[in-house]
C-alpha cells in the first residue's frame, strides 16, 4: 500500500524540520492547520517559524521551495508563515526562486529581494494562532492540543 497524503506530508514536514533547525535566526517552528486535525485528507502543510533580523532567509525560503515542489508532486501544497519574535505576522516565503515582478506573484507590498510575500491582504494568521500555535517542534515539542496519532508516530517521535 502506498503511502497516504498525510503520512507524505509529515515525513516532508520532519525532514524541514531538520533542515531549517540548523539556520542561525530562528527560534521556533510550529505546525498548524489541518495536520494537526484529524482531517484525512489535508489539502496542505502549514508552518510557523518565528524569525529574527540575522536569520537566514535565503536558506529558508530555499527549504521552504523544496518542501513546496515535493508537496506539489502530489498534488498538495505548504506555506512558510513567518512571524517576529514579538509575534507580528510578517507573510510566507516566496515561491519563487528569482525575486522580481510577476503576474502570478500574490506579495502585494513585498520590498524587492526580502524573500518574504508579503500578502497581508488576502491572509494575515490570528495573534492567538501566532503566540500559541497547536504544535510546536522546535525548538522543543509543546502541544497545546490532542495531536493525531500519525503525527505523533511520523513527526514528533522522530524528531
Amino acid at each position: 500500500m502506498s503511502e497516504s497524503l498525510r503520512q507524505f506530508l509529515l515525513n516532508e514536514i520532519r525532514q524541514f524540520v531538520e533542515s531549517a533547525s540548523q539556520l542561525d535566526g530562528l527560534s521556533r517552528i510550529a505546525l498548524v492547520g489541518s495536520l494537526v486535525t484529524e482531517k484525512e485528507n489535508p489539502k496542505d502543510a502549514d508552518i510557523l517559524i518565528t524569525i529574527s533580523e540575522s536569520t537566514d532567509i535565503d536558506s529558508l525560503v530555499a527549504l521552504g521551495r523544496k518542501l513546496k515542489g515535493h508537496a506539489q508532486s502530489r498534488n498538495s501544497g505548504a506555506d512558510i508563515f513567518l512571524c517576529n519574535s514579538i509575534g507580528e505576522y510578517l507573510g510566507r516565503t516566496c515561491s519563487y526562486k528569482d525575486c522580481h515582478p510577476r503576474m502570478a506573484c500574490h506579495g502585494h507590498q513585498c520590498i524587492f529581494g526580502t524573500r518574504i510575500c508579503n500578502d497581508l491582504d488576502n491572509l494575515n494568521l490570528n495573534g492567538r494562532l501566532i503566540q500559541n500555535p497547536p504544535l510546536e517542534l522546535w525548538p522543543a515539542i509543546v502541544k497545546r492540543k490532542q495531536i493525531p496519532q500519525d503525527v505523533e508516530s511520523i513527526l514528533i517521535d522522530k524528531l
